[in-house]
């Protein structure tokens, strides 16, 4: 990699210092939490040395530490959801959920009931594949697109949302695009309407890294298209779905007041990332991890090493940008400017965070993915939670 890796290990006892990141190049590097009877200082400078090795076959990653006592009011929304991934409001107000392993859309409604909608046909769970990412085309919000794994690839469906708050339903199912290698990780799978008005999907390499430096491939991408699935005007390659390239697994998107597009991506050994997308550019995957590219390549504007964070879902409130943390256990609050303030909350309350959205009642939304097969779940577990807006 292009990165150069060294390491400082007494600052891997500070983590109040590690856990302000500055802007892109400025890593803060931490390893996992375990062996609690060591000293912080002791255990981060034995760990560090302990996590070579290709991480080719490592996806998501496992939680790294053990529940903490609760320091933020967390009220429940709904629990006892089943490997849930990702959330969208309807125009009614109520929460639609999808569920990766069985290809369940579950409704929550306004008083924390919940029931199931119904299942997107065709999915087939393996490893981090299934039923993923859920958008409501926000000029006609009785379509529900979904990304899904199937038997023999990826792919973009959209179905007809029937009915009304308690009583939604799905018909209709269509496939809008297909052909996307699958594989049991590295698939993506978050998909949101921009401001413009069209789909944007993240996918991807599939395990094959190099697909992300492959223009003729759409995996290691960001997508954008049409609702229908065809390439909009002002994409930045001719005849192509791609709007940016040299991904390895990004699963958040979101778009900040200003306009930009920002997302998160995993990486492999060394560092996860926060990236401002603009059409065109190349992230670097797998010529670079972390910053450090020079010409031809986009480095991240806030990078974390992967025990901090392994990022999901992405939500952009007001000044802020919110990341959920899957191995991590935390939620990460991003305020870009001349210098990104990065600080971090609910460390080891809530297990695997999976996705972030702005609540109804002025709060943050969170989904747990502790079911998933990573995590360590309670009894309530998964769930969907409210949170205080951090940084308000």
């Amino acid at each position: 990699m292009a990165h150069l890796r060294t390491r400082n290990y007494w600052s891997l006892a500070d983590a109040a210092t590690r856990a302000t990141l500055s802007r892109a190049g400025h890593d803060g590097r931490m390893n996992r939490r375990r062996l609690a009877i060591l000293p912080a200082a002791l255990t981060a400078l034995l760990l560090s040395g302990c996590s070579g090795g290709s991480d080719a076959s490592r996806g998501e990653r496992d939680s790294t530490g053990d529940s903490k006592g609760t320091t933020t009011p967390i009220t429940d929304i709904a629990t006892g959801l089943e490997a849930p991934w990702s959330m969208v409001r309807t125009t009614d107000g109520s929460i639609l959920i999808s569920q990766r392993d069985d290809g369940t859309v579950v409704e929550v409604e306004a008083d924390g009931s919940k029931r199931d909608v119904g299942v997107i046909e065709g999915v087939v769970h393996e490893g981090e594949g299934g039923l993923l990412g859920l958008a409501l085309d926000p000029a006609d919000p009785d379509r529900l697109y979904a990304y899904e794994t199937t038997a023999t690839d990826n792919r973009i469906v959209r179905v007809a949302l029937t009915g009304a708050a308690g009583s939604y339903g799905l018909s209709s199912q269509v496939t809008i695009l297909d052909g996307l290698a699958k594989a049991s990780n590295h698939d993506g799978g978050r998909i949101a309407f921009g401001p413009d008005g069209l789909l944007y999907v993240t996918v991807g390499d599939a395990g094959d890294p190099t697909a992300a430096q492959d223009r003729d491939s759409l995996n290691g991408k960001i997508l954008r298209m049409t609702p229908d699935g065809d390439v909009p005007p002002g994409n930045p390659f001719d005849d192509s779905l791609v709007w940016s390239m040299g991904h390895r697994n990004p699963q958040g998107i979101a778009w900040s007041d200003d306009g930009r597009m920002w997302a998160s991506e995993f990486g492999q050994n060394e560092f996860d990332e926060l990236n401002l997308i603009e059409a065109g550019n190349n992230y670097g995957w797998p010529e670079v991890e972390g910053t450090g590219g020079g010409d031809g390549y986009t480095d991240p504007k806030v990078t974390w090493t992967t025990d901090e964070a392994s990022p999901s879902g992405l939500a952009a409130i007001g000044d802020h940008l919110y990341l959920a943390g899957l191995g991590g256990e935390r939620l990460w609050t991003i305020t870009p400017g001349d210098d990104f303030s990065v600080t971090s909350s609910l460390e080891g309350e809530l297990g695997r965070l999976r996705d972030v959205s702005e609540g109804s009642d002025g709060s943050l939304w969170i989904l747990t993915s502790n079911t998933d097969g990573r995590g360590a779940p309670a009894d309530s577990d998964d769930r969907l939670v409210s949170v205080p807006l951090p940084g308000r």
